[in-house]
């Protein structure tokens, strides 16, 4: 297998051109050369100074999620890291203006929920502000850059888990989006992207010959960044989705459900690409941690017809009509599903127990926007 080529590849080839800058660098644990140097340890090699930037998870990719921190030393690399998931999620203008360039370079998952894109959009907003320039090493989308799925957000819910209307699944690469970002939200910045090479829309991450590093703790396999996609929904109600287990966004439960009159019916759906297996788990950590939980297993046996959120729609409607235990969870007052799905008529489409397929059809024009609108910025 031919490995591709990342961004920070091309870098490599031309780190000559960091000495003497001081650079911002925009990272976390997956930010490495095939040869798993960190770009930290490449630019210290050649820029005068280094300043470091880190998003939800810190830079070591550790933190639990939506767990705030503070600029903190990191002794592994030397460093003082500056926090994007504090305070502030944008970086400071004062020190920005004051560097050669920023660089941007984090594996995402393609998910718009996912927070790095979302701490991209804000580098990008400083960099354009500050008016320095901003270089994205590009990375693959782990789900291939041929599918597209989800809701967009409407404006009056943009939120950190929702940072601009772009589908859930978005189909795009990070050096894609940057462009599309800076372009579309007139953000003024000068982006320059270091591009991939050898890579192909049509390609999942274990097709292109890099090793894949967990993004972030609850992410550990390929498969769950895609199940991810539609259980992430799951967030937003009182149902576990499997934290704290071997299996998180895969295992789907709680301690009121039982599994295999639950498996049962959702395999009678005969829903493309997934089977449900009945579950028992006890989680360690988050909702229903140390409580014994019924659910089910969601198996992908084939993940080009795999539809998850629409899955993940059909299990929601399910046990919403079948367990009157079953709540959506609010968050400051407001419903958490709304946030995650980018509105709130997904939810009220399943409270008027619509079908899934008319919840489903409901944003396929704003797809249809949305592809065109991309479609002149796709670099591959």
């Amino acid at each position: 297998m031919i490995r591709v080529k990342t961004g920070l590849d091309h870098l490599i080839e031309v780190k000559e051109s960091l000495r003497d800058l001081e650079v911002g660098l925009v990272v976390n644990h997956t930010s490495l050369t095939g040869d798993f140097t960190h770009l930290i340890e490449v630019a210290k090699n050649y820029a005068r100074k280094i300043v470091v930037f880190a998003p939800e998870h810190g830079l070591s990719g550790a933190l639990p999620p939506g767990a705030t921190y503070t600029n903190y030393f990191d002794e592994d690399y030397s460093v003082e890291v500056y926090s994007l998931y504090g305070e502030t999620r944008e970086p400071p203008q004062d020190i920005v203006s004051s560097l050669d360039c920023l660089i941007y370079d984090i594996q995402d998952i393609g998910v718009r929920c996912y927070t790095y894109i979302s701490t991209l959009y804000y580098c990008i907003k400083s960099a354009g502000k500050t008016s320095t320039p901003i270089y994205v090493l590009d990375r693959p989308n782990p789900l291939t850059g041929s599918t597209i799925e989800g809701p967009l957000v409407k404006e009056e819910y943009i939120s950190f888990i929702g940072i601009a209307p772009i589908p859930m699944r978005y189909g795009l690469t990070a050096g894609e989006l940057a462009e599309y970002f800076n372009t579309k939200y007139s953000l003024g910045a000068e982006v320059q992207v270091y591009p991939l090479e050898g890579w192909k829309r049509e390609m999942w991450f274990d097709e292109t010959g890099l090793y894949w590093i967990p993004p972030s703790p609850n992410i550990p396999t390929l498969t769950t960044a895609l199940i991810y996609v539609g259980s992430v929904l799951i967030e937003g109600t009182n149902l576990s989705e499997g934290r704290g287990t071997t299996k998180p966004f895969e295992y789907i439960g709680a301690p009121w459900i039982k599994p295999v009159d639950l498996a049962k019916k959702m395999n009678k759906l005969n829903l493309p690409g997934v089977f449900f297996r009945p579950v028992r788990f006890t989680p360690y950590t988050s909702k229903y941690s140390g409580k014994n939980c019924g659910g089910v297993h969601v198996c992908v046996v084939n993940r080009n017809t795999f539809k998850p959120i629409e899955t993940i729609l059909h299990l929601i409607k399910l046990i919403k009509n079948d367990y009157s235990e079953f709540e959506w969870i609010k968050r400051r007052g407001e419903y958490f599903f709304d946030l995650l799905t980018g509105g709130n008529k997904v939810r009220l489409m399943l409270e008027q127990n619509c079908s899934v397929e008319e919840i489903a059809a409901s944003w396929r024009s704003d797809l249809m926007k949305f592809k065109e609108d991309v479609e002149e910025l796709l670099m591959y």
